[in-house]
């Protein structure tokens, strides 16, 4: 009697253990299918993301800014156009951050070895790459890359489940937008111009750019040679009348062997360029190239009107 009980004690303890084993395994099941399983669209076609991604993987400067503007910190980021890897107003929030290569030229063996599950990119960068990048992680990009920066931002937000935050953020940038525009006033009659020194190259740069735009959303006016819709006119120096203006805020691109620097320089000293109205007139401005055009993200645009509320307090503009 004694062994029976015993076996059947044994039996009834098992059998218990077993129920629980399943119910555990059940709700474990019903934990991972009840994982929010979004459709995104994008430029490249359309992408399941399953619940909230933990390893993300961002190659665009832009997007970076984007990441950490909406409180994700990436696993892996393209670096910066300039900086050692970073700019210098995003360097504190990217350590520990994995360089993946230049945006023009991402290291694909760096992103696989850090296993994320998400990857954000750009068809005009990486287009030729989508198919191995879908392979590694779900892959989503953003299109283009010169003014639409805000347009991608909501983008960035929207595949981070992050659309709130994202929708807030752009609309506490359009309340500064307004309060400049408001103290201007007359100001925004003021022609402002925009060149760009690079190695071997001066660009006059027109609205669908990252700087352009913003002005342009400001409301300020400029000269008749830069109310385009494009993005830049590359100029010789027999085109410099084409950058007058009332005002001109100049940036330079350099990649750390001096040669944007010293075409910067040449210009600015050329005889063709002092006698242009508004050199004549003193105001000619360096500004910074990361925040005015080559970042050209959220954080960037928030330090670029930063500029322009300073220069309007100061009288540069």
């Amino acid at each position: 009697m004694k062994l029976n009980k015993i076996l059947a004690t044994t039996a009834l303890l098992l059998t218990g253990l077993t129920f629980t084993a399943c119910g555990t395994k059940s709700a474990n099941n019903a934990q991972v299918e009840n994982k929010e399983v979004r459709v995104i669209e994008h430029a490249m076609g359309k992408t399941e993301i399953k619940g909230e991604p933990k390893r993300v993987v961002i190659l665009t400067n832009e997007g970076t800014e984007a990441l950490l503007a909406l409180g994700v910190k990436p696993v892996g980021a393209v670096q910066s156009w300039t900086g050692k890897p970073w700019y210098k107003h995003i360097e504190q929030d990217m350590q520990g951050v994995e360089n993946l290569g230049q945006e023009s030229q991402v290291n694909l063996e760096a992103i696989a070895a850090l296993k994320p599950d998400l990857i954000i990119g750009n068809k005009m960068r990486h287009e030729k790459i989508y198919a191995q990048l879908s392979q590694m992680a779900p892959t989503v990009y953003s299109d283009t890359l010169r003014g639409e920066w805000k347009e991608n931002f909501q983008f960035y937000a929207k595949v981070l489940g992050k659309e709130k935050l994202g929708k807030e953020l752009v609309d506490k940038f359009n309340e500064r937008i307004g309060n400049i525009a408001k103290t201007a006033g007359d100001k925004l009659k003021t022609e402002i111009s925009i060149v760009r020194f690079m190695p071997g190259k001066t660009r006059i740069y027109l609205g669908d750019t990252f700087s352009g735009t913003i002005l342009k959303e400001i409301g300020f006016n400029r000269p008749a040679t830069q109310k385009g819709t494009d993005f830049a006119l590359e100029i010789g120096k027999e085109r410099l009348k084409e950058a007058d203006g009332d005002v001109l805020f100049y940036f330079t691109y350099e990649t750390g062997n001096g040669e944007g620097s010293a075409r910067e320089k040449e210009w600015i000293e050329d005889s063709l360029f002092k006698s242009l109205k508004v050199s004549q007139k003193g105001k000619v401005y360096k500004v910074s190239d990361e925040t005015w055009n080559t970042a050209g993200g959220i954080k960037a645009a928030n330090l670029m009107l930063d500029d322009i509320e300073k220069f309007l307090k100061d009288g540069t503009i």
